[in-house]
């Protein structure tokens, strides 16, 4: 028989169900995957030998689980995998507000419809889809949103006293029973909530208007916090922290290739951007290595965290610039161009917290400095490294770029322009082509103008060359010729 051809509890006991509880269920199937070398959490990069590992082991040792750490680190994310690890489907009483095992029911309805019709007591079938309840923790939530209360037009319609525990309304995590329950952001609940939870997590008993109902509730509980939240907004009170088992500490990307692989998983990009737009590896570098360099920032407060959201919202961002100019110059194709950076400054905006001088010197302002800090440190990954101080006699790569700017006109590098007339205007700068052939001579040739630009871009970042921005696009010049127009 199919297990949702069974229709009753008596058809459920042939069958041989036998009950376990939601943490026995995770553990069971967890060790089912060990042990056939499956994988366990998919989709979460550069947690394989950290954060996974701790996952694990609170998993087998049945924990309620707190994951600790900043913004945009996938606290979410892994607590919602946790439910591939359930069962697909379990068996629920018929019309019970709160998933009642038909082998171990607990609340009032269940026990007497179980009573009243024995084995013909008629099941449903749960799938685990079902069985994951999430909340934000916000200060105005109460105890009868997570726990219930006495509901008046219950006791009117059935015409109850509110002496009887039938006129009661369950809260979220009754009506969560046997699934997994996420309260987010845990320090911003007040504590008379956070007290609430007590017993819940260790007796199973819930308090409601007076009520004290002895309920097994089967929940396996996973918190999320941001360690800034302890100090700024609220905190966990120690008897709550006390009674969750594992505490599991998150953090960001390691390096580029980890932050890069988040990215091109999460970004979500329209099938024509990602056809006719071709982008650079060291694009890619660059988006992820602007959030590498506001983790370090003195502007940025580090502390509320910089979320790997910055690199997605920043790709797509990125993404949509070229599109946009394609919609201009008429072009079915087209690469990226450092320039088109300047677009994302709206996405790189709404991801970071500045600190006081940040504010003071202006929220584009900063993801610009971000931009062009990333820009700097990537560089001698490429190409020799650009002394900052050398000989006057000294004969360095970048003499021939740089006494072209010197002796040459301005060069302009507008926005607007069609891919052969971008090809054409970089491809003016000779000693630039040179430079790229040399130092690069394997690069693709989709690759050579984003590379020419950054090495435009780096030279002006370390003050061998100026640049100048113009209406619709930049301006390139010897340092001197800036100096006395600023005069």
């Amino acid at each position: 028989m199919k297990q949702k051809d069974i229709k009753t509890i008596g058809a459920l006991k042939t069958a041989g169900y036998t009950y376990k509880n939601i943490k026995e269920e995770l553990r069971s199937n967890l060790i089912h995957l060990k042990k056939n070398n499956q994988e366990t959490f998919t989709g979460v990069h550069g947690y394989e030998t950290t954060v996974i590992p701790q996952l694990e082991r609170a998993i087998l040792s049945k924990h309620n689980i707190n994951l600790l750490g900043l913004r945009g680190q996938a606290k979410t994310r892994l607590a919602r995998q946790m439910l591939n690890l359930l069962d697909e489907y379990i068996p629920v009483v018929s019309g019970s507000e709160i998933n009642d095992d038909p082998l171990q029911p607990i609340s009032r309805y269940a026990k007497e419809l179980i009573e009243k019709k024995g084995d013909d007591t008629p099941i449903t079938w749960l799938h685990r889809s079902e069985r994951f309840a999430e909340k934000l923790a916000t200060p105005d939530v109460t105890v009868a949103d997570i726990i219930g209360d006495i509901d008046p037009i219950k006791a009117a319609n059935l015409k109850l006293s509110y002496a009887d525990d039938r006129v009661i309304h369950y809260g979220m995590i009754p009506r969560a029973n046997r699934s997994i329950f996420v309260i987010n952001e845990l320090p911003d609940l007040q504590a008379r909530i956070q007290v609430a939870l007590f017993n819940i997590l260790q007796e199973g008993d819930i308090q409601i208007r007076g009520f004290k109902l002895r309920f097994e509730l089967d929940m396996q509980f996973v918190f999320t916090a941001n360690p800034e939240d302890y100090t700024n907004r609220g905190s966990i009170i120690t008897p709550l922290k006390d009674r969750i088992g594992s505490q599991i500490l998150t953090h960001y990307p390691e390096n580029i290739a980890i932050a890069k692989s988040i990215t091109q998983q999460e970004a979500k990009l329209e099938k024509n951007q990602s056809q006719n737009i071709f982008v650079p590896e060291l694009a890619k570098d660059m988006i992820e290595q602007i959030g590498f360099e506001a983790r370090d920032s003195e502007y940025v407060d580090v502390k509320s965290g910089v979320s790997a959201r910055l690199s997605i919202s920043a790709y797509e961002n990125l993404m949509s610039t070229a599109e946009l100019r394609m919609f201009t110059t008429g072009d079915s194709k087209t690469s990226l161009r450092l320039s088109d950076f300047m677009g994302v400054i709206p996405a790189i905006n709404g991801k970071i917290e500045l600190v006081y001088e940040g504010e003071q010197e202006g929220a584009a302002s900063v993801a610009e400095n971000l931009i062009n800090d990333a820009i700097k440190t990537l560089f001698p990954d490429h190409f020799p490294a650009i002394e900052k101080l050398v000989r006057k006699d000294a004969v360095t790569p970048y003499d021939d770029i740089i006494n072209w700017f010197v002796t040459g006109d301005d060069f302009e590098l507008a926005n607007d322009l069609n891919n052969k007339e971008y090809k054409q205007q970089l491809d003016y700068i000779t000693p630039l082509s040179d430079f790229i052939l040399e130092s690069q001579p394997d690069l693709d040739e989709k690759e050579v103008y984003f590379f020419k630009e950054f090495v435009l871009w780096s030279l002006v970042e370390h003050k061998k060359i100026a640049k100048v921005e113009l209406k619709e696009g930049f301006g390139f010049k010897d340092t001197f010729d800036r100096f006395i127009e600023g005069i």
